[in-house]
């Protein structure tokens, strides 16, 4: 699925979380989404999941507006935020279950699917927990699984990486993440750890101040840049500077 910013804008008050922000996004791709903190990350991902809606602009999912009760478009996307929601008096796999039903992604297979899933990130000892006795590690690994077994066209994730899941559990969601832009989805995911995303990402987008300040595969803005070695960290050096 192709995505779309033209020229979108978001206030906070007198704080423009989003100023006029134009970007596209491509099936098959991770990106990376990185900046200081309170740049606007946060803000892109949620305008893009339609659960704020911008001031100014418009966001096209293939050439389709993205209209907040357009529920079979937002079906197609998933936003995980950096501490999930779940149904806390609820089980592990009730929660998974509901969440399924309501991507009506809860068909033939899919049982099977949670189970190998709940194998990866290790739920399997805690399905009938509930939610609310998961550390926040183990509660982003049970939203995760929702998410891979729904299998949408757009994953949005806050944070990923800083989630609390532990190693095992990060090596999984990077092998899921890349098996699904082999399928064409797209994984667009928010980070402040600058080496691992070197690692996991297709392109970079650099926001600050509500402003997109790069975006760019790695090995174009190392071409740029007078620190190869170390292109991300110069640039947040160069925003900080000017902050200043």
């Amino acid at each position: 699925m192709k995505i779309e910013l033209r020229a979108v804008t978001k206030r906070f008050g007198k704080t423009r979380a989003l100023d006029k922000v134009s970007l596209e996004f491509n099936p098959g791709e991770i990106v990376a989404v990185l900046g200081p903190n309170g740049a606007g990350k946060t803000t892109l991902l949620r305008c893009l999941a339609g659960i704020a809606g911008p001031d100014e602009g418009e966001i096209y999912f293939d050439d389709r507006p993205l209209r907040r009760d357009d529920l079979e478009l937002r079906q197609r996307f998933f936003f995980l935020a950096d501490f999930p929601f779940l149904f806390w008096d609820q089980s592990v796999l009730r929660n998974i279950g509901i969440t399924l039903r309501l991507y009506g992604a809860d068909g033939t297979g899919a049982e099977h699917r949670v189970l190998d899933l709940m194998r990866d990130y290790d739920l399997l000892p805690l399905a009938a927990s509930p939610a609310s006795s998961l550390s926040r590690g183990q509660a982003y690994k049970t939203a995760l699984t929702s998410l891979i077994t729904a299998n949408p066209e757009v994953w949005l994730l806050d944070e990923p990486l800083a989630s609390g899941m532990d190693p095992l559990g990060l090596s999984a969601f990077k092998r899921h993440a890349r098996a699904a832009t082999v399928q064409g989805r797209t994984v667009i995911y928010t980070s402040q750890l600058l080496d691992a995303v070197e690692r996991f990402s297709d392109r970079v987008c650099v926001i600050h101040n509500g402003e997109v300040r790069a975006f760019d595969t790695l090995e174009n803005l190392r071409a740029k840049s007078a620190d190869r070695a170390n292109v991300l960290e110069e640039l947040f050096r160069t925003l900080r500077s000017e902050s200043q």
